[in-house]
């Protein structure tokens, strides 16, 4: 578990990540974010995606804050990584599946 800003970005978050997976560093590899809540309404959690970025690229969501997505204390932050597809540095794949398996 780490404990972070509410003003970390994504992509402070995404280096945060390189730094211990070292799978990670490789250029072209996407990090989807999404915050995990509890569901006040039944027993459980919800997930709401938030952005994305990509490493050894800029990117639209590199800027957004946890802050703005509404990410209050007490939350989960799930981080699906999608390495590269093809040879290290590779071009982005024609189409990207979104979405969690639950």
């Amino acid at each position: 578990m780490t404990v972070c800003r509410l003003d970390a970005t994504l992509k402070e978050l995404t280096s945060l990540v390189k730094e211990v997976n070292v799978e990670a560093r490789q250029k072209g590899t996407f990090f989807d974010f999404a915050i995990v809540f509890p569901d006040s309404r039944t027993p459980g959690y919800r997930s709401r995606e938030i952005g994305s970025t990509c490493s050894g690229r800029k990117g639209q969501d590199d800027a957004v804050t946890l802050a703005s997505k509404d990410f209050e204390i007490g939350d989960y932050l799930d981080i699906a990584i999608t390495p590269p597809r093809g040879p290290p540095g590779g071009s982005m794949p024609l189409a990207r599946v979104r979405g969690r398996p639950f």
